[in-house]
């Protein structure tokens, strides 16, 4: 079968298109013939071994699938060979199959495609833990998002509209924030040209931001901090720009400010029942239209490097799809 492979640590032009053996399912596992695969921007982080996960050498990128069940190991009894399925893998998607526990497996409805579903399990549910599991938003909140544009950041400007927030989608260019007015933004920030603080403070009528959806860091994290509400939640989500900020602590005791981590992937682990539930709230809401997500781009599986150089040049609007 064709696969991916990261065979040293690099940029996406050191990965590998290679026939390997096909896997086999052992105990409690599927396996599954994928039909589309998620990229994300940790993907360029994770080949160039500068991601908190390390798999050992040689592996594929690609943390979420999509596919059909082709057989399973002994003890499975949540699915049967020719189920519509989608999974996340943490790694090892860019390739035809892949072997996995049929715990993280989760069923489709026929009528999600699978381009779509690959696209939805990282950074919807990175978003929907945020914003319902550690935000705790409430109808008529203000929501602040980082990166709007990007993979995360236009999931949460949809299911921040979802949740009845009042979102302002923050980007870097106007063309970015006009593609997120398309996805519901109420308002718009453009901090490469207007100071976020200040803006932010505006747009709120000088109350400050209930919510703020940070998965930018660097310098972004300190001014929009500034601009939070009284008893705001500023979610920790990821450091995009490159550098961790420093935020100094007094602004948090100031305004009673939570700082507020967010790790989807230790969430999996440690919560998977409350995981799929966020799953079905997610499909759920692509299948009444509350929820579209966009993709930028569906790639061959022959030019995955070629979208992970789109990801790291930061020209992705939404979600990029290869397919083997």
């Amino acid at each position: 079968m064709k696969a991916v492979l990261c065979t040293q640590f690099g940029g996406p032009e050191i990965l590998q298109v290679a026939d390997i053996q096909s896997p086999v399912a052992g105990p409690g596992e599927v396996v599954i013939a994928v039909k589309a695969a998620g990229l994300n921007f940790f993907d360029t982080l994770i080949i160039n071994n500068k991601y908190q996960f390390k798999p050992d050498l040689p592996f594929s990128p690609g943390a979420e699938i999509a596919g059909e069940v082709l057989s399973l190991g002994g003890g499975v009894e949540r699915f049967k060979i020719g189920d519509r399925v989608m999974a996340y893998t943490m790694w090892g998607g860019a390739r035809a199959e892949i072997a996995i526990s049929q715990d993280a497996v989760i069923a489709m409805p026929d009528g999600l495609d699978f381009a779509t579903a690959a696209g939805l399990i990282v950074t919807y549910g990175t978003s929907l833990h945020a914003l319902k599991d550690r935000a705790d938003i409430q109808p008529g909140e203000s929501l602040a998002v980082l990166g709007a544009s990007g993979g995360v950041g236009q999931a949460a400007v949809e299911i921040g509209k979802a949740m009845g927030a009042r979102v302002i989608a923050c980007a870097s260019s106007d063309d970015k924030l006009e593609f997120c007015r398309s996805l519901g933004a109420d308002e718009t920030v453009n901090y490469a040209v207007d100071d976020i603080k200040s803006r932010l403070k505006e747009l709120t009528g000088g109350n400050g931001v209930d919510v703020i959806y940070d998965p930018v860091g660097a310098d972004l994290a300190e001014p929009a901090f500034r601009a939070i509400g009284w008893k705001g939640r500023f979610l920790v989500v990821g450091f995009a720009g490159g550098e961790i900020p420093r935020i100094p602590l007094n602004l948090a005791l100031l305004k009673g400010a939570q700082i507020v981590g967010v790790f989807w992937g230790n969430h999996l682990v440690r919560e998977p029942g409350l995981h799929r539930a966020n799953m079905a709230q997610l499909v759920d809401w692509v299948m009444t239209g509350d929820i579209k997500p966009h993709i930028h781009q569906i790639y061959p599986l022959e030019e995955t490097g070629d979208a992970l150089m789109a990801i790291a040049r930061r020209e992705v609007r939404g979600k990029v799809i290869v397919t083997p």
